[in-house]
């Protein structure tokens, strides 16, 4: 998106070639000491930037990293970062928002990237889920794409569910976020003719494993079609929707 806005303003006579040539050279890659290298070209590449894993970095660190990522107006995202380094770098970073509910800190893009074919529902089993189901939001949001919440309707009072089914059918891609014994996805993948993502959570009783009954269960879905992420993934469940709603029909 940066190389063709650049390119863009070279047509228009906007920028000279000493400029373009001089932001060429940090467009692939930036290097912030030894800490970090930045990937600035992974957006023209793959379809999504480079979003920065929070947890384990320090609030200065993950800080530094957002800076370089949004210097030039496409914005950043930092994912699993705890309340108080949030609202550390949201006060070191302009224009940085803490979104405790997803635990994440995101600095909006100064143009909004392209949005899909139609809404992506974010479809929670409960509300212990929600964190998980707020990453995903979060990341489709940043990402361009519309989000509907379909919040608190697991499978043990599953009238809530029947009750929201006109919205998931309105949906391209549906994210499934549920712990417990994951049997979620497999309900809303008998439902609608849409593809199904479920995200496994770590949320249940000890025999729950800390997620692992929740992943097995989704991989062992009686229901075709439902792809599986790692547990507690709703940001690797939010990228892959987000690049099976940019498909376009030929």
């Amino acid at each position: 998106m940066r190389l063709r806005q650049l390119l863009e303003r070279l047509a228009r006579g906007d920028a000279n070639v000493d400029e373009v040539e001089a932001r060429l050279r940090e467009l692939p890659f930036e290097r912030l000491g030894d800490m970090a290298t930045v990937d600035h070209h992974r957006e023209l590449r793959v379809g999504v930037p480079e979003v920065v894993l929070g947890q384990t970095k320090t609030a200065d660190q993950i800080a530094a990293l957002l800076q370089s990522l949004a210097r030039h107006g496409n914005g950043a995202l930092a994912t699993r970062v705890d309340p108080e380094k949030a609202a550390a770098v949201a006060s070191a970073v302009d224009g940085a928002i803490a979104r405790p509910d997803a635990r994440a800190v995101v600095v909006p893009p100064e143009r909004p990237r392209p949005p899909g074919r139609g809404p992506v529902a974010v479809v929670s089993a409960g509300t212990s889920d929600e964190p998980v189901a707020a990453e995903a939001a979060v990341t489709l949001e940043f990402l361009g794409q519309q989000v509907v919440r379909v919040c608190d309707v697991g499978v043990a009072g599953v009238h809530r569910l029947i009750d929201r089914a006109a919205v998931l059918r309105a949906a391209e891609v549906v994210i499934v976020v549920a712990g417990m014994e994951g049997a979620l996805p497999s309900v809303v993948a008998g439902l609608i003719d849409r593809p199904v993502i479920a995200v496994p959570t770590s949320v249940g009783y000890g025999v729950s494993a800390g997620g692992f009954v929740a992943l097995l269960g989704m991989l062992s879905s009686c229901a075709p079609g439902v792809t599986v992420v790692n547990i507690d993934n709703g940001f690797g469940a939010a990228v892959a929707a987000t690049l099976i709603n940019r498909v376009r029909d030929a």
